[in-house]
């Protein structure tokens, strides 16, 4: 059944693969970015092929910003009945050397922001009694990092406010569920790598350890994030549901 989903980080990466799959199953999709040319880019292509897609510029770290947001999907799709809190950054910092405004921007992003774009949205779904909730944390979260500790703590946060707002919002049939990617050939995955010497030869070298014996895609992580948010998935919620190529068991 075609509902109206948010994407967030869709701009690019796998909010982009994200996006792209679920108007191609039929959703009214909103596709919220800061990088506004880059995301109205992407709908035009989606909607010039036959899909449905809104793009709308945001920080979902500023409250206002996603409020105004979720005003303009309301008025344009109607109830918000999808989101997918996707939306993050990523940097590589020793502990040491990690100062307050990198670990705060960290939070702000890719936690608070999470807890905004769910907030903002979760009225709807409880008038509908129904709702589909999926946050992108991460491996990392689940494994540990070095030079990673802002990213990892923001990333932890995100699997525990899924596991707590799957318990609580159960009762309206509202699930939440989390993927946590491993690696990803994404420009952000490129970006990090650069960061740690040589993008080409770090990702190689860490796809041979994945047990499938490659990096995954955004279609990868897409095709899961279209079944949780199905019907099919009624019965799952406060699960990490892990697409790695077995990086992470």
């Amino acid at each position: 059944m075609a509902r109206v989903a948010v994407v967030t980080g869709a701009a690019e990466g796998i909010g982009s693969g994200i996006a792209t799959r679920l108007v191609a199953d039929g959703h009214q999709v909103a596709m919220l970015d800061w990088q506004g040319d880059k995301v109205e880019k992407l709908a035009a292509e989606l909607t010039a092929a036959g899909g449905t897609a809104l793009p709308l510029t945001v920080d979902v770290s500023d409250r206002a910003s996603i409020e105004a947001a979720y005003a303009t999907v309301r008025e344009t799709f109607g109830p918000i009945h999808i989101v997918v809190a996707n939306a993050g950054i990523s940097n590589m910092v020793p502990f040491v050397q990690l100062d307050q405004q990198t670990w705060d921007r960290m939070i702000a992003v890719n936690l608070t922001g999470v807890f905004h774009t769910i907030q903002a949205a979760v009225t709807d779904m409880i008038e509908a009694k129904y709702g589909r909730v999926v946050t992108i944390s991460s491996s990392s979260a689940q494994s540990g990092a070095p030079a990673m500790a802002h990213y990892v703590s923001s990333k932890g946060g995100v699997i525990g406010l899924t596991k707590a707002l799957a318990r609580e919002l159960a009762e309206h049939r509202i699930t939440v569920n989390t993927i946590p990617p491993t690696l990803v050939d994404t420009p952000m995955s490129h970006r990090e790598a650069g960061q740690a010497g040589g993008a080409e030869q770090f990702l190689a070298a860490v796809s041979n350890m994945v047990p499938l014996g490659r990096a995954g895609t955004p279609a990868d992580i897409a095709g899961a994030v279209s079944f949780l948010v199905s019907d099919d998935a009624a019965y799952i919620t406060g699960q990490i549901i892990g697409v790695n190529g077995g990086m992470y068991i």
